[in-house]
């Protein structure tokens, strides 16, 4: 599975974004201006839409390019569309 092939790269940008979060979470408490709390806020938003595009290409590029058949790569085109509708609410 690709995330078990990339788990190491997946865990660091996790605990990047961690980072992120708590430099955002510091930020409110420190009642830092709007445009800074905003900023970070974005750059959060940046990286977890950054690891979710890379763990799609994957999915899409093991589960439906490479699928041993057609019908594999239709059910994991289906659960792709699926995870879209919620990624995108």
């Amino acid at each position: 599975m690709h995330t078990v092939r990339e788990k190491e790269k997946i865990i660091a940008r996790v605990n990047r974004i961690k980072g992120q979060l708590d430099a955002f979470a510091k930020a409110i408490e420190a009642h830092d201006d709007c445009y800074k709390v905003m900023q970070l806020l974005a750059s959060c938003r940046g990286a977890l839409n950054g690891l979710m595009g890379d763990v799609i290409e994957g999915h899409v590029r093991e589960h439906i390019v490479e699928a041993e058949n057609k019908k594999i790569a239709a059910s994991s085109g289906e659960e792709l569309i699926e995870i879209m509708k919620s990624f995108w609410k």
